[in-house]
């Protein structure tokens, strides 16, 4: 049965090297059809209680809303920002908080996070492995992707030991949907 994954890069960056990583591993997978999630799609207001009380919930939240319960897992790869969440993937992820609490559902997660850096986003990584399964994430794998223009070139990974760990990784996923 074909599987609905939705796809995040967490950055709003038009060339998001996090959104081609969440991309190419959804792309590894079987049997799945892929809904590729770009933040910059979604107009999405800075979140406030009061922007929520005065405005309600704006279309491009609802929307985003919508793809997450329509999904059956997520791959998601998250840019770190000075150790954190970018304000594009936070923002979203606080407005769909207030709609559904356990936001992620309870569905397969693969948590990915890749920089051109050494640690490959390990600092948010481990934000989001201790915060994301009390709001509903289910992750059944998780890796950090270091110096990204060095290990992913022409659209594939060149790097035979991390290769290997995103191919293991994508295959666990895959049996926990």
């Amino acid at each position: 049965m074909i599987k609905n994954i939705v796809t995040i890069g967490g950055s709003s960056s038009k060339n998001s090297i996090n959104k081609i990583l969440a991309e190419y591993a959804g792309g590894l997978l079987k049997n799945a059809k892929l809904t590729k999630v770009d933040l910059n799609d979604f107009d999405i207001p800075l979140f406030s209680v009061d922007v929520e009380f005065e405005k309600g919930y704006s279309k491009g939240v609802l929307n985003l809303n919508e793809i997450i319960e329509n999904a059956d897992g997520f791959i998601i790869s998250l840019a770190e920002h000075n150790g954190a969440y970018s304000t594009a993937f936070k923002n979203a992820y606080d407005w769909l908080s207030r709609i559904e609490g356990k936001v992620w559902r309870n569905k397969p997660m693969l948590l990915l996070s890749t920089s051109p850096g050494i640690r490959g986003g390990k600092s948010v990584l481990e934000i989001a492995l201790g915060k994301f399964p009390y709001m509903g994430a289910n992750i059944v794998g998780s890796m950090s992707f270091p110096l990204f223009d060095e290990n992913f070139k022409e659209g594939k990974i060149v790097n035979s030991d991390l290769k290997e760990n995103l191919l293991n990784l994508v295959d666990e996923f895959e049996n926990a949907l």
